[in-house]
């Protein structure tokens, strides 16, 4: 295969996946290994974003291993996938094209053992310095049972010189009750010339976890990989499945997954306007926020029988479903809620210091934005229009369409407000999933994948966009199965948008960020 048949491979099968994007294969469009970053090259030319990047052990099939690359423009995902023989473990590094396969293939290097040719820094990443440099957790050679040995390594941090320039750590273990992640800053007085995070402190083995579940069992672990967002985890988790398996789920199943995933999105967003307030000494917005957050939980509780609604998405459906009473009492709770909401919300517009401290601080341009790939509310503060739910619309979504509050100045408050914009809109969407919504079975029969199939799914979190890739093995258990929370992709951002800040407004553009540790250092 030249590099002419290459271009016109991509260029063909490009414009059959957006005309309809159920042609869609996840198992990949293969080309040659020596091809991988020049097709790259030619995805960013055309427009589409790197949405994820990972690898595959697929020893178990008599073969090697295999990089895959996820692409998405307008309504449509695509994947590349190329074969990596174990006697030759590189492949050419996408870092160049895109600024997202940065961590990617540094991840890919460390828990792989596949080394990104051409990577400008191939520092261990989720793996720490003090592992020994020859083990591979996500290899099937790999044992998870083996007590590792502890070697001596050092970090190799980047580093600002110049006088009165100055060095801050902070964490990995911090004050508040958060996960741990280590920042390092170089300043300059209180300016902050440079930020770096050092995350994966939390490796919990999540990825070669999923490889000793069943399928089913794998749909708690996935609820799991991030507490806040286990409604979506689980669904995208069930979602890629379903796709490996040819399941259809039930009418009825999808407009409760939608109900679920907004109810996370108002409970994370009313408490993040809240922490983001407090970041800014103004404690009253903290405590009203969390009264209404709680609010929410609590009926979860009620109705569910969790305040997280953890366990409920499955492989196949929904494992609870809700009653017309149900419904009714989730409809004055919107009511109540939404008025204490929009009361709150005049104070917050209101208040002349949240105006001063949020306006103009931690802004990630538009630009910067495009170029990192980032997702969600992130990337709607900075001017990007990307929401799954509206790109590539499942039942409800195609019917009942979401709203977009779309802003430009990327700064604290255009990410508050978003997520301002967003709880009025969830309440909207929910107000009309529960008018609509079908009778019927929540829960449709399924089996496993067969040898070699491949699921992909990709759904809207609260955070963003989150992406997940299911590989069955050859007696149809669990081969591979990649997670990407929006969090390895809006990480880095909070690295670019902090820059020419002071020191003090550090934990307020973090919180106004707000990424998760756990969905990132799987």
């Amino acid at each position: 295969m030249s590099g002419t048949d290459v271009k016109t491979m991509l260029s063909s099968m490009a414009g059959k996946a957006e005309a309809d994007p159920a042609l869609f294969g996840a198992e990949g469009f293969k080309i040659p290994r020596e091809f991988f970053r020049e097709a790259a090259k030619l995805m960013k030319e055309d427009g589409w974003r790197l949405a994820g990047e990972w690898a595959s052990d697929e020893t178990p099939f008599g073969r090697g291993f295999a990089v895959h690359a996820a692409y998405f423009r307008g309504g449509a995902y695509i994947v590349i996938r190329s074969d990596i023989p174990p006697s030759d473990a590189v492949f050419p590094s996408l870092s160049r094209a895109y600024t997202a396969a940065y961590r990617f293939e540094r991840q890919i290097e460390s828990l792989m053992g596949l080394t990104p040719e051409g990577h400008p820094d191939l520092r261990p990443w989720i793996k720490h310095e003090d592992w020994p440099r020859d083990a591979y957790p996500l290899r099937k050679s790999f044992d998870p049972k083996t007590r590792l040995e502890r070697v001596k390594g050092e970090y190799g941090w980047i580093r600002a010189e110049g006088e009165g320039v100055y060095e801050i750590p902070v964490g990995p273990v911090h004050a508040g009750i958060i996960e741990p992640g280590h920042f390092r800053f170089q300043a300059l007085g209180e300016d902050i010339l440079n930020l770096e995070e050092r995350l994966g402190y939390v490796h919990k083995g999540i990825e070669k976890r999923f490889e000793e579940t069943g399928w089913v069992e794998g749909a708690r672990l996935a609820g799991r990989v991030s507490g806040d967002s286990t409604v979506a985890h689980s669904i995208a988790y069930s979602a890629a499945l379903e796709a490996a398996s040819g399941c259809v789920v039930p009418e009825r199943a999808m407009y409760l997954r939608a109900l679920l995933l907004e109810r996370e999105r108002i409970a994370n967003h009313l408490g993040d306007i809240g922490a983001i307030c407090n970041d800014t000494a103004f404690t009253f917005m903290l405590y009203q926020m969390a009264i209404l957050r709680e609010t929410v939980l609590r009926t979860n509780k009620r109705l569910f029988g969790h305040r997280l609604t953890m366990d409920i998405a499955a492989p196949g459906g929904m494992r609870a479903d809700i009653t017309p009473e149900g419904a009714s009492e989730m409809m004055k709770e919107l009511e109540s809620v939404e008025g204490e909401f929009e009361r709150l919300i005049r104070i917050y517009e209101d208040n002349p210091s949240l105006e001063d401290r949020l306006y103009g601080t931690g802004i990630l341009t538009p630009a910067v934005a495009k170029d990192l790939g980032v997702v969600g509310f992130v990337a709607r503060s900075s001017g990007a229009r990307l929401d799954v739910r509206i790109d590539t619309p499942t039942t409800p979504y195609d019917r009942i369409k979401p709203g977009t509050t779309l802003l430009s100045s990327g700064d604290v408050h255009a990410r508050t407000w978003v997520r301002i914009a967003e709880v009025r809109d969830s309440i909207r969407l929910i107000r009309e999933i529960l008018a609509s919504i079908p009778g019927g079975p929540i829960m449709a029969d399924w089996g496993p994948p067969g040898p070699g199939a491949a699921g992909f799914s990709a759904v809207e979190g609260w955070r963003g966009e989150i992406i997940y890739w299911v590989q069955a093995g050859p007696l149809r258990d669990i081969n591979r199965c990649m997670a990407r929370d929006p969090s390895s992709v809006n990480w880095l951002s909070l690295e670019q948008a902090i820059k020419g800040n002071i020191v003090p407004d550090f934990p307020l553009c973090n919180k106004s960020f707000n990424q998760s540790y756990s969905g990132h250092d799987l």
